[in-house]
């Protein structure tokens, strides 16, 4: 096995700023503009991913290539392009934000650690964060999804990639992953605070329909936590909201191709309530701790247009966590349980770094 060029190691190196304990905040990703030719280079990457797409490799590749990347990238450049900000992508923007909102919340907790953000796909690779944290001499590194709720699709997919860089890496960090963190105490009253500030602005609709992002029916039959823990979120959400059943749905979104996925879906469901007379609803998408596509232009933009022209009369949608000062402090406790057991506070001063070097020399160490 070949290891990726790496600098000359220095022993009794002092880790950037002081911090030896890394945190990345890990989202799905997003092209890096609105154009065709940057949607064909990301969805190339997250289709080619066996996690996304679990269609033997030969047959995908040749319905990939042949027929999706000649016909999609212009289709969902101009979607991209309809929510693009001047930031840039909104999932890139709020990403970049909650990963700072972060590590604010665990410094003023007396964390001393370093925090960044990565994309599975497109840019800044999970690959060339690890990378930033190797150089600054970062050896524990916490991985923190922003997916709330658990997916081999999502969540797998991402852990994959750290351990595809770390095949290559010859002295390797401590790793911990987070896994889920659907049912936590913070994340219920995160959103619940949501809806009830939009409901003091807006009062309550009929219904209040909960979106998740969709996975193959399949996923499920072979063992995916993810639809539980979808409806795990819902019911917490809504128990704290204290709504009854019925005055709450559950779906799911972003079907693609025409295999069977997770039922009920979203924007069907909405028609299905318009034409039976509910005239308002509330939509919420708690799988997503930030705005992007799937919610400003599927959910706030598609979905809403099909409502009202089903006789809808009055459609919210209600936005992320994105920059809520209450998700960072939840996200900060989250990862604050499982940095439990490793220091976080500065390395050794300089004269104990300095008899550390002298011990590695005098047993032999070139530098």
């Amino acid at each position: 096995m070949s290891f990726s060029k790496e600098p000359e190691f220095s022993h009794g190196k002092a880790a950037a700023n002081g911090a030896s304990t890394g945190v990345l905040y890990c989202n799905l990703g997003t092209p890096d503009a609105p154009t065709a030719p940057a949607l064909r280079r990301y969805l190339a990457e997250f289709l080619s991913d066996q996690r996304v797409v679990e269609i033997p490799r030969p047959i995908w590749w040749l319905i990939l290539h042949g027929i999706i990347l000649r016909l999609r990238p212009k289709k969902s450049a101009a979607k991209y392009a309809s929510i693009w900000t001047a930031e840039g992508s909104p999932l890139k923007v709020w990403t970049d934000k909650q990963s700072q909102l972060l590590g604010q919340a665990l410094q003023a907790r007396g964390h001393h650690v370093a925090t960044r953000y990565a994309m599975r796909y497109g840019n800044p690779s999970i690959a060339s964060q690890l990378e930033v944290f190797k150089d600054q001499g970062i050896t524990r590194v916490l991985i923190v999804p922003a997916y709330p709720q658990y997916s081999a699709t999502t969540t797998a997919s991402l852990f994959d990639a750290v351990y595809t860089w770390a095949a290559k890496v010859r002295r390797l960090p401590e790793f911990r992953f987070i896994n889920h963190y659907h049912d936590d105490d913070g994340y219920i009253a995160a959103l619940a605070t949501r809806v009830r500030a939009h409901w003091d602005l807006h009062g309550q609709a009929e219904q209040l329909v909960m979106s998740f992002h969709g996975v193959p029916q399949r996923t499920l039959e072979l063992g995916d936590p993810y639809h539980c823990e979808c409806y795990k979120t819902a019911r917490l959400l809504a128990e704290s909201l204290g709504l009854t059943k019925d005055r709450y749905t559950v779906t799911f979104q972003s079907r693609f191709g025409k295999a069977k996925w997770l039922q009920p879906y979203t924007e069907p469901t909405l028609v299905r309530m318009a034409e039976a007379g509910v005239k308002k609803v509330d939509v919420i998408c708690p799988g997503f701790t930030g705005d992007c596509l799937e919610t400003l232009e599927e959910i706030n933009d598609e979905a809403r247009e099909a409502f009202m022209h089903a006789g809808g009369e009055s459609f919210h949608y209600i936005a992320c966590l994105n920059d809520s000062p209450q998700w960072a402090q939840g996200l900060a406790s989250i990862c604050e349980q499982h940095l439990s057991g490793w220091p976080s506070q500065a390395a050794p001063d300089g004269p104990a770094l300095g008899q550390s070097r002298a011990n590695a020399l005098a047993q032999g160490a070139a530098n």
